[in-house]
């Protein structure tokens, strides 16, 4: 389903330029002036969360609590799928999983003393990697994972590194790197490299089609018509929308394959997760490690796109934000979890919803610490199906895309400019189509070609040396 994430391989990056953009130099560091990215927020580490029911929500505003905590259960529907395949396809055991996401999600949230909204789940960047390093066959748990974990912490700790040196740094080299041209392509390559696996698991037949439409429907027709409340909560509704459906004309009906309940029935409320602590083999770490490059550009992509939704630059935030992934990484790896990045799934909740309020992701995060030790709550999520589940890809991977187009309008980005236009036509087709490269084991999948490549054919095309041959 993400491959639902692949939200990924997520090298998924997208760095947006803001029509209000804020100049941070080196007081951007860890130690930065935080009200650059907030206005006049409240004093204090963390926000003093204001009271808010309507309209936008941003980071320092909050829902009532009743709102908050529906809202953030949907913030756990949104992860829940990816953060639990992925495991699954690299031979992890996905309530540990879920238990790390929430961890990570808590780190991330005190490191960037509550200003980011964002939630880490399992990243499908390492799939690759971990296959390789391991030699996994495919099914049942992994008989090298700890193998495997030790390189995720390696590749944790490259990612801090990077991080300190963008923290001492400040960010200007990122709006040199990464102007509105690319960062808006790469948001729209992301989206659109994401849509084949979205279409793919609507496409199992005619009625897996329309059970994958119904719930598109029941999304938009939520979002946009419901009273109060439920309009706030279109993918919630899809999800529960369309697993009815599904289990009214298939196991009712006989229209479809039956949801099996056999494992859900099976599995227990409570249990500890299955803990596994790494092991260190250097060729292991040095095929896994170069994956935090691609982290790296997944986050600050992120911090971007949650900078465009909101309308002000969180700029002063993109060290904190990539240590914090860092170190979340570190500790899931430390414990037999995956490898963590922040999620795009959530990202286009929050698009669909105008609600960023920091605190959805802080009660996400309890809730899925808790859900990790319930058996059942994987069997639940696993139970899910397949066409349901693409319904909800269908729309979410689309806003992702989508805005693309908002990052160019309120950028306005010229595209009679041949730079601009060219690199924007390469990253689309390069991720759309999934082009990938690959350096020995080292694959790099069709977003981090897209990312990387726009990046760097940019670089070339606005190069002195371009403008004079021009």
């Amino acid at each position: 389903m993400h491959e639902l994430h692949h939200v990924m391989a997520a090298a998924e990056a997208t760095i947006t330029f803001l029509s209000v953009r804020t100049k941070i130099g080196r007081g951007a560091a860890i130690g930065g002036n935080m009200s650059t990215a907030t206005g006049s927020d409240q004093q204090g580490y963390f926000p003093r969360w204001t009271l808010k029911t309507s309209g936008v929500i941003m980071p320092e505003e909050r829902l009532s609590w009743g709102q908050t905590v529906v809202s953030g259960l949907q913030h756990c529907v949104a992860m829940s799928g990816a953060t639990i395949i992925a495991p699954l396809l690299m031979g992890f055991d996905p309530n540990v999983a879920v238990l790390f996401s929430g961890v990570g999600t808590l780190i991330f949230f005190v490191i960037v003393a509550g200003r980011v909204p964002s939630y880490l789940g399992s990243s499908f960047a390492f799939i690759a990697v971990v296959i390789a390093a391991t030699g996994y066959a495919g099914q049942g748990p992994n008989p090298n994972l700890s193998v495997a974990l030790g390189g995720i912490v390696g590749a944790g700790v490259l990612y801090g590194v990077i991080a300190l040196i963008v923290m001492w740094s400040g960010v200007g080299w990122v709006e040199r790197l990464m102007p509105p041209a690319v960062t808006g392509a790469v948001v729209a390559a992301i989206g659109l490299n994401l849509a084949p696996v979205a279409v793919k698991a609507v496409s199992g037949g005619a009625f897996d089609t329309w059970v994958g439409l119904a719930t598109v429907l029941i999304i938009g027709v939520v979002a946009v018509a419901a009273p109060g409340l439920w309009r706030r909560l279109p993918i919630i509704a899809g999800a529960i929308g369309g697993y009815l459906l599904y289990l009214l004309f298939a196991n009712g009906l006989g229209f479809g394959k039956p949801i099996d309940f056999a494992q859900l029935a099976a599995a227990p409320w409570l249990g500890l997760p299955n803990f596994t602590t790494p092991t260190f083999q250097a060729d292991a770490i040095f095929l896994i490690a170069p994956v935090a490059v691609i982290l790296v550009a997944e986050n600050l992509g992120h911090i971007k796109a949650v900078g465009a939704m909101t309308g002000r630059s969180l700029d002063a935030y993109l060290g904190r934000a990539l240590f914090a992934d860092s170190l979340a990484t570190i500790v899931a790896a430390c414990g037999g979890g995956t490898g963590v990045t922040t999620y795009a799934e959530n990202i286009g909740v929050m698009a669909a919803t105008k609600v960023y309020s920091t605190l959805l992701f802080a009660f996400a995060a309890a809730v899925s610490i808790v859900l990790g030790f319930s058996p059942k709550f994987g069997a639940l999520i696993l139970s899910i199906p397949g066409a349901v589940i693409g319904g909800l890809s269908i729309v979410l991977f689309g806003l992702i895309a989508a805005m693309a187009g908002r990052i160019w309008v309120e950028n306005k980005v010229d595209f009679a400019n041949p730079a601009n236009l060219i690199t924007i036509a390469v990253a689309l087709t390069a991720g759309a189509g999934d082009l990938t490269l690959k350096f020995g084991a080292f694959t790099i999948g069709g977003i981090g070609t897209a990312t990387f490549g726009a990046i760097i054919l940019y670089q070339i095309l606005t190069s002195p040396l371009a403008r004079r041959a021009g």
